[in-house]
């Protein structure tokens, strides 16, 4: 694990010394205050870890992992916008500190800014770069509209939320593995093998999330729990309480979503999915996920001390509490 602390550190360290052009004020200040807000960087991690797999270090993947934070960073922007979020890492969002437009301008600003760290790579891989980061890019602005589509349907299915999560969240993942994979020269089936594996990782990593936002330890989490029963958000969990309960246990949820007292509310959704064994089923399918990740891994044609860290960083993605 110490390959992915120092491959953070590297990043950190980068993504602090971008410099954008003084002016217009209104359209760099806010790139750079949001990039000092922080975050895991887990994604573009992966990128570096990506190449090392291959055999290559993984600061050879430096401008294309910049390229995959920065595009995060630009959709987390724009999310922000969408949601009405007042804070963002416990700071206040772009679009409350300036206003939307710069928002929504700044955030294109560094959608574009990604790009070029791209382009910074060799001839001969740039134009498979160049392919996954569009296709990917593009794949994630569709998981967003169905996102925001799903606020206003009442018959979405649990393969149509799993769709969406693929598209919203896990599709980067497994790009950001690709793109690392590309730059070692891996083979075309090496590199949709570790596609996969972030992919399904990615999707495991969302239904934990789902999971957690309901059943967390309250001192851990560091948000308040149950936040998505209170928004009425379609989860995985929520889908699968619809779909196997009962005509009266059904009705008394779709009056829950009405319910001023959002304690009582969080407390009687919670007490109703334990009963249909909700979380049992998350659980399932998360590790049905996670099985299909450790697949693809196993399927990748490199010594096994390779494929050490980025198992080690799965093991306790799926594992955490917060």
């Amino acid at each position: 694990m110490n390959t992915i602390l120092e491959y953070q550190g590297i990043l950190e360290n980068e993504i602090q010394k971008i410099s954008f052009p003084k002016e217009p004020a209104n359209l760099y200040d806010p790139l750079t205050y949001f990039l000092t807000l922080g975050g895991k960087r887990t994604r573009p991690t992966l990128a570096m870890l990506g190449a090392n797999l291959f055999g290559e270090p993984g600061i050879k993947a430096l401008n294309a992992a910049i390229a995959v934070e920065l595009f995060h960073n630009f959709t987390l922007i724009h999310d922000d916008i969408m949601d009405d979020a007042p804070l963002r890492r416990g700071m206040q969002t772009v679009h409350e500190k300036w206003d939307t437009n710069v928002g929504i301008l700044s955030g294109d600003a560094l959608f574009v800014v990604a790009y070029q760290y791209l382009a910074k790579h060799d001839v001969d891989v740039l134009p498979r770069l160049l392919e996954i980061f569009s296709k990917t890019a593009l794949e994630v602005c569709e998981g967003q509209q169905m996102d925001m589509d799903f606020e206003t349907r009442d018959d979405v299915s649990i393969d149509e939320y799993i769709e969406m999560i693929r598209l919203k969240t896990s599709v980067l993942l497994g790009a950001a593995l690709e793109m690392g994979a590309t730059i070692a020269k891996a083979s075309k089936e090496d590199a949709q093998h570790i596609y996969d594996f972030g992919m399904n990782i990615g999707l495991a990593f969302q239904i934990q999330d789902d999971i957690l936002d309901l059943y967390a330890d309250p001192e851990k989490f560091g948000k308040q729990v149950g936040g998505d029963v209170i928004a009425n958000k379609k989860t995985y969990l929520q889908l699968s309480a619809y779909q196997h309960a009962s005509e009266t246990t059904h009705g008394t949820l779709k009056t829950l979503e009405t319910e001023t007292d959002l304690a009582e509310k969080v407390s009687q959704v919670r007490s109703i999915f334990d009963e249909i064994g909700v979380r049992e089923m998350a659980e399932q399918k998360k590790e049905e996920f996670y099985q299909n990740a450790l697949t693809a891994m196993e399927k990748i044609n490199v010594p096994a001390a390779n494929k050490e860290n980025l198992l080690g960083l799965a093991k306790m993605l799926m594992s955490r509490e917060v």
